[in-house]
């Protein structure tokens, strides 16, 4: 080893296993041991936010035998920390050759070989599979607390945060497990949302409220019990102020990290029928005393609520809009839904504007359901940090069981239905962990 030469190691370091220890061994051989570790924010733009926080992941690195330093490496890109460390290797497993990191690479090598700086690729270690590990841990499950602090850590991490309806423990685990790949960069939802539509829908119920506090938690109890990623909470109105603050109370002790309420009184009516059914807005001071309220109710300051604002769903200006969430900011809320009914999004796309120029950093949510032509990037641009798929899930699942119920009474039999609108028994066996030994 020569204590001169300077060796640059950058990693995630979420789940430490063996492969990482043989790369720290290698290094410690070629001299002082550098590690970058991967911020939130970096791991976040290429898979899953991880399951430690930064803080948490650099302290665990730095007392890894043969470690002389650890610092931040804010993005995927080696390149700006390389610049700073200036080292004579920098070390990784070869399995960067390929995928999502073969690029990386590519620019770590023609930047050190400007002072002859060389790459070393460290054979993969066999046996060690991180998605297999990551898929244990989701079996093993996660605690309330681990829970709610996900979706304060998802939305300083990501560009925007994705949310899926779920109303029971089966869309729970599509919302947890799907994925896909776009341009080697895998995607997945990032938590979910309990809908109080599609709560009294999938009971047969209308979406008044008619659905109590308690029977909605049995069911996102359901969901909390095989799922690992974030929940926020449909709160409707709130109730009486009175009442809210035992929600919160709830709601935070189940380890859900947002409840939304919205700025209406009396009989719910849905936000999408607009001006075509009363919506009557609760006063500013009304509204503000509940999120108060709500706020010195919270045991931790992990938990969010968010202030749903109805100005727009009720024709009023954006102006209006733009007059109480300021409101509610200052009332101590710790983000906005902006929800509209227009097809154009051009409001929404305004509010934001307008809102920004005050608040940079109060998270804005939205629910595009109407609007719905508009990219998660678009999105991002007018300054959105959550979007909420807020009803999808059941809305897909109707027709879908509706046909099916059809092709059994139109052919006296369930092959036609069974072979066109179901899927395999072998394959609703093996999807629910804990049924297939």
């Amino acid at each position: 080893m020569d204590k001169k030469k300077t060796v640059y190691v950058g990693m995630s370091a979420d789940i430490i296993h063996t492969g990482h220890l043989n790369i720290i061994h290698e290094a410690m051989k070629l001299g002082r041991v550098v590690v970058g570790v991967l911020t939130d924010e970096a791991i976040a733009s290429y898979k899953r936010l991880p399951y430690l926080t930064y803080e948490q992941r650099s302290e665990i690195v730095a007392n890894l035998k043969g470690v002389d330093e650890v610092i931040p490496q804010t993005t995927l890109d080696y390149v700006p920390n390389l610049e700073k460390v200036r080292p004579d290797y920098v070390l990784h497993g070869d399995d960067w050759k390929q995928g999502v990191q073969q690029k990386t690479r590519q620019r770590v090598i023609d930047c050190i070989s400007q002072w002859g700086g060389k790459v070393i690729d460290i054979p993969y270690t066999q046996g060690i599979s991180s998605s297999m590990l990551n898929q244990r841990l989701k079996e093993i499950g996660t605690t309330p607390e681990v829970r709610m602090k996900r979706l304060r850590r998802l939305i300083a991490a990501k560009p925007i945060v994705r949310i899926l309806e779920s109303h029971s423990g089966l869309t729970g685990l599509i919302a947890e497990n799907v994925c896909v790949e776009v341009n080697n960069v895998k995607r997945e939802f990032d938590g979910m949302w309990a809908s109080s539509l599609t709560d009294s829908t999938s009971k047969g119920k209308p979406d008044i409220e008619a659905v109590d506090l308690t029977t909605r938690l049995h069911g996102l109890n359901d969901a909390l019990e095989v799922t690992t990623k974030p929940f926020i909470y449909d709160g409707d109105t709130g109730g009486k102020l009175e009442h809210f603050v035992f929600t919160v109370r709830t709601l935070e002790r189940l380890g859900v990290s947002a409840v939304i309420i919205e700025d209406k009184v009396g009989l719910k009516q849905n936000s999408l029928f607009g001006t075509d059914a009363v919506q009557t807005q609760d006063t500013i001071e009304g509204f503000c005393a509940k999120i108060k309220a709500g706020k010195n109710a919270q045991i931790t300051d992990d938990f969010m609520i968010i202030a749903r604002c109805e100005s727009l769903i009720a024709g009023k200006p954006i102006s209006d809009a733009i007059k109480r969430c300021f409101a509610y900011v200052e009332a101590g809320v710790d983000g906005i839904m902006i929800h509209s009914k227009e097809k154009t999004g051009e409001d929404i796309k305004e509010f934001c504007r307008q809102f920004r120029v005050k608040y940079t950093d109060v998270p804005i949510v939205v629910v595009p359901t109407t609007y719905n032509q508009f990219t998660e990037e678009e999105l991002v641009s007018w300054g959105i940090n959550v979007v909420i798929y807020a009803n999808h899930m059941l809305r897909a699942s109707y027709p879908a069981m509706m046909n099916c119920a059809k092709s059994i009474l139109m052919h006296s039999r369930s092959k036609e239905a069974a072979n066109e609108y179901c899927m395999p028994i072998k394959e609703i066996l093996e999807l629910i962990p804990g049924t297939k030994n």
